[in-house]
């Protein structure tokens, strides 16, 4: 049985895999996602409202 790593591997050299990276490297270049994205992981660290 492949592991995990080697099925990631894998996925990422198919070409749904690198067409799927692309869109995730556009994706991050976006100033609206990289804002979001920040105000996100602020949110954790300062440990977000407490319910």
């Amino acid at each position: 049985m492949a592991s995990l790593v080697d099925r990631i591997r894998s996925y990422l050299s198919s070409p749904q895999g690198r067409r799927n990276v692309e869109k995730a490297k556009t994706m991050a270049r976006d100033p609206r996602n990289q804002r979001r994205l920040r105000e996100l992981m602020n949110r954790f660290r300062s440990g977000g409202p407490r319910r």
